[in-house]
């Protein structure tokens, strides 16, 4: 490792966001049961984690009519303002309205993936918001694909590519970034036990 390495970045709620990529009732049905509880679980708590430290949520929908709505599961703990983006592309940055919703606040560089289809959606996502120039970091512990394979092949090109790989824990506590937080007990008690 060079001295001269960029420092590593760390998520910092002031500037984040956090997106929710085609987490879909069809597509939940396809993939391992096991993966999709662990990811479903560990969104929920950046949901949760987000709304309580007010970071933005913006979530999207591929094809519903086909592969259906946004698990209720997840659908349930999202604010009004997420309300999911149609799309038909593979990559939300070249989706309708994709656009508006993300740059409604400008200020907000970084964004948080987590969703399914780790190898089409996401990693798709991940190369377009970076062409935009956004910091993007992807949750390896809240993303699933159909085959694991794919989902750890995803992960391995998003990291060679730039993009952060880390996991739900470590975004909530770089969010949070001090025990003095005032909402650092009501987050941290997602991740006991």
């Amino acid at each position: 490792m060079s001295i001269h390495q960029a420092p590593m970045p760390l998520c910092n709620a002031a500037y984040s966001q956090l997106l929710i990529i085609d987490a879909q009732e069809r597509l939940a049905a396809a993939m391992p049961k096991d993966e999709v509880a662990i990811s479903v679980a560990n969104i929920n708590r950046l949901v949760h984690a987000a709304q309580a430290l007010e970071i933005p949520i913006i979530s999207t929908e591929q094809y519903p009519q086909g592969l259906g709505k946004t698990i209720d599961a997840i659908r349930d703990n999202l604010p009004a303002d997420a309300a999911p983006t149609e799309k038909t592309c593979f990559s939300c940055c070249t989706a309708a309205g994709f656009e508006r919703a993300l740059t409604s606040q400008p200020e907000r560089k970084q964004v948080v993936l987590v969703g399914m289809e780790a190898h089409i959606c996401i990693v798709q996502t991940a190369s377009g918001l970076q062409r935009w120039g956004y910091q993007v970091f992807v949750a390896a512990d809240a993303i699933c694909s159909r085959h694991p394979a794919n989902r750890q092949n995803a992960l391995e090109r998003m990291r060679y590519s730039g993009i952060h790989v880390t996991n739900t824990e470590s975004v909530a506590f770089e969010w949070l970034s001090d025990s003095s937080n005032a909402r650092f007990r009501e987050v941290s008690r997602m991740f006991r036990g």
